[in-house]
């Protein structure tokens, strides 16, 4: 009884977060402007303060910086593996492939893993991240964008909040600043600010997401080959950084975390490339079932875990 009870906390709030958002969109208590805004006050403002804490309290070692780099070569593999089945299928368009690799982990991510693993530090998360972040910024948006125009990509990222909270927190946690506010006793003020400030983070964004949801729309014959290849593709890349978890980095890597990076939904940001009306649609409408895909395999994954 008390399994089923850990599954319910973990996967009962979530359904109650994009049921309300599927709510405010029924029932036109949120406009998109209004939902737009949402968006941005959790990208510049709540989810800092998470990985601002999440930085600032971790376990620096040699070891932990490789993880940013596997993540890194996890996304790319992945691009690699989107070319060549788009190829081999003949999938038409510019975008498709691109929905193959990138993880929507800020929009997403961070509010599912603290659900999921509620007594891992989010550091667990967030330290792949970064080389999922350095990712999409630098290789995935050039080709995306079909630009080489590195000034913008480095004006995009001197100016991401998201990416001066983690260079705070690192500075904070790697430099032993805060292992000494923890010595003068003045930790539990970083602590408590940041928890206050990031609590509404997962909130809003799963209602955002369930504001977008809209599943008598989304034309899954048309979309279903694109999950199915995705899926295959994060298979491949999950096996592989299990592998060289275990043989070569000695167990550093959080596999938990990468499994839950893994079955996230693309970045969101893709249609807005979309050079057509009609692939934009396309695009939209994958992103949407591939988001409603993750929050099952969540839930599932939640299952898994508590029944442990």
């Amino acid at each position: 009884m008390d399994k089923v009870i850990t599954v319910i906390q973990t996967v009962l709030p979530v359904f109650l977060a994009l049921g309300l958002g599927m709510l405010c969109r029924s029932r036109n208590f949120l406009s998109r402007e209004g939902v737009d805004a949402l968006k941005k006050v959790v990208i510049n403002l709540t989810l800092p303060f998470v990985l601002l804490n999440a930085f600032a309290t971790a376990e620096y070692s040699a070891a932990a910086l490789i993880l940013p780099a596997l993540m890194f070569v996890i996304c790319t593999l992945a691009l690699g593996l989107g070319f060549l089945g788009v190829r081999i299928f003949r999938i038409k368009g510019r975008l498709p492939v691109f929905l193959m690799s990138g993880f929507e982990a800020g929009m997403l991510g961070y509010a599912l893993f603290v659900l999921l693993f509620p007594n891992v530090s989010v550091s667990a998360f967030a330290l792949p991240d970064i080389g999922q972040t350095l990712f999409v910024f630098t290789l995935y948006k050039i080709l995306l964008s079909g630009k080489t125009d590195w000034k913008a990509i480095g004006k995009d990222m001197a100016t991401t909040p998201i990416l001066w909270a983690v260079a705070a927190g690192v500075l904070i946690g790697a430099t032993g600043l805060y292992g000494l506010l923890e010595q003068w006793g003045v930790a539990g003020i970083l602590n408590a600010s940041t928890d206050f400030l990031s609590a509404p983070t997962g909130m809003i964004i799963l209602l955002t997401v369930g504001y977008d949801l809209v599943i008598k729309e989304i034309p899954w014959k048309k979309t279903a080959g694109f999950i199915v290849m995705r899926l295959v593709i994060m298979a491949i890349c999950y096996g592989v950084a299990v592998l060289l978890n275990r043989d070569l980095l000695d167990n550093v890597l959080f596999e938990g975390a990468m499994l839950l990076m893994l079955i996230l939904p693309p970045p969101y940001v893709i249609p807005v490339f979309a050079d057509e009306p009609d692939e934009r649609v396309q695009i939209s409408s994958a992103l949407s079932a591939m988001t409603l895909v993750t929050i099952v395999l969540f839930a599932l994954l939640s299952v898994f875990i508590g029944m442990q």
